[in-house]
């Protein structure tokens, strides 16, 4: 009823079962309907000034902090034939056990007797070295002592020289002797001569005096012929020290290139020792490797080879082995816009696929069946516009669940500033960044606008 009129109807009695008044009658569901309309939309106001705390979020794996723990791919160091295998998938094994065995498929080293033949080869090979060392100690025995002889022999040398030049001076002190001896009896024979035709003297004086002249003559060429051949001595004792000199050089520098040929291929085959010295090491060392053992202690999670006889080449992969003990860690992937807000130790929080969560990202609060994490690493290089932030496990939270599997899928969402309901709606329709929480590892590092200016 609108009470338009100012006819009033005083009392409604006898009307009540009018079929009007009924079609006309406001509901009494309807009411409630709109009340509760009402409250909603009070407490949906009212819940627009609520506290909400930014967050930003991502979609990870679970992986292996240390690259020691992470899976590990088991290379054969040498290639061959499988032999025989000594593990299965899944099997756990030790560091040291032997996960297989490879057997040779190089003709070269067939031979079951090749190290025991490489031995003997060293050994010869030592013996000759040996043998090379005691001539080139021989040869320095010879060098001294024919460096010995040539300071003797030219000793001696020098000495018949000194002799021969006295000897040389003595003859010429004769041959002037002569030559005197020579005048005088010249002159006396020509005086005897002159009185003798005279006749003054006697035929027979004349004769004497003439005999004895002759004689002079024959000593001053016997002094004479003396002196050349001692001239001639002196002369042969001053070239024969050069002639020794030249023998004994040439005789040293014959033993002393000898000893140098024979020191040279001393370290030829001292060469070919190391080289048989290390070839044996390296068959040695291979022999060792035809046993594949496990890198440390783990689970093998999947063999790349089957069966017995198979080929595997050196640095082909044999099998996977997963580290028992790992340090876990989630990867995180975030976009580039929010990725500037996240620092090394900025708190997340992590929901594990596997594990029933009820979440509410911006009231962590009311959030149950999350675990907490640190952000460790985050990466300098972008994936498909995507960051990816290393998170470790957050000692001041409950612990990550023991059964967590490596490449388990997780949602992750690190918090930052409280800012009302509003507000978030707001910057999410208009797709603003979040602000980094007062106090954070992020707020002191976050680029402000009046920076740029």
């Amino acid at each position: 009823m609108l009470n338009l009129s100012p006819n009033r109807i005083k009392s409604k009695d006898g009307l009540e079962g009018l079929y009007i008044f009924e079609l006309l009658h406001t509901p009494k569901n309807a009411r409630w309907v709109a009340y509760w309309i009402i409250i909603l939309m009070l407490v949906s106001f009212i819940a627009l000034f609520l506290p909400w705390q930014q967050n930003i979020q991502g979609y990870g794996s679970v992986t292996v902090f240390d690259l020691q723990d992470r899976p590990q791919t088991v290379y054969p160091v040498v290639g061959g034939r499988i032999s025989d295998w000594f593990v299965q998938e899944g099997q756990f094994v030790q560091t040291g056990d032997t996960l297989a065995m490879i057997s040779e498929i190089k003709d070269y080293y067939f031979d079951p007797r090749l190290v025991e033949r490489m031995n003997d080869q060293i050994r010869a090979q030592k013996d000759l070295i040996l043998a090379l060392d005691q001539k080139a100690q021989a040869l320095d025995e010879q060098t001294s002592a024919l460096k010995q002889g040539m300071v003797l022999d030219l000793s001696q040398a020098r000495n018949r020289v000194q002799q021969l030049e006295y000897r040389v001076t003595m003859d010429s002190a004769d041959l002037v002797a002569a030559e005197i001896e020579f005048k005088v009896a010249q002159q006396q024979y020509e005086r005897e001569k002159q009185l003798f035709e005279k006749t003054l003297v006697s035929r027979t004086d004349l004769e004497r005096l003439e005999l004895a002249s002759q004689n002079t003559t024959a000593k001053l060429q016997s002094a004479q012929n003396k002196l050349a051949t001692s001239k001639n001595q002196y002369l042969n004792a001053k070239i024969n020290i050069s002639s020794i000199k030249a023998d004994y050089l040439g005789k040293i520098a014959k033993t002393v290139s000898d000893r140098n040929s024979t020191l040279a291929y001393i370290e030829e085959n001292k060469l070919k020792r190391a080289k048989l010295e290390n070839e044996l090491s390296n068959i040695e060392i291979r022999q060792s490797y035809y046993v594949v053992r496990a890198p440390q202690t783990g689970y093998v999670v999947k063999t790349l080879k089957t069966g017995i006889g198979e080929i595997v080449k050196e640095g082909e992969g044999l099998m996977t082995v997963m580290p028992a003990n790992q340090q876990r860690a989630v990867e995180l992937y975030v976009s580039a816009t929010d990725i500037p807000l996240l620092v090394e130790g900025t708190k997340v929080r992590l929901e594990f696929d596997g594990w029933p969560a009820l979440v509410f990202s911006g009231w962590e609060t009311v959030t149950v069946g999350t675990f907490g994490g640190v952000i460790q690493v985050i990466d300098y290089i972008n994936t498909k516009d995507k960051y990816r932030v290393l998170i470790l496990p957050d000692a001041e939270d409950e612990k990550w669940p023991k059964g967590l599997r490596i490449g388990s899928g997780v949602y992750g969402w690190a918090m930052l500033n409280e800012v009302p309901i509003w507000y978030e709606i707001w910057r999410q329709l208009n797709a603003f960044p979040p602000l980094p929480g007062k106090g954070s590892p992020a707020e002191d590092k976050t680029i402000k606008l009046d920076d740029l200016y």
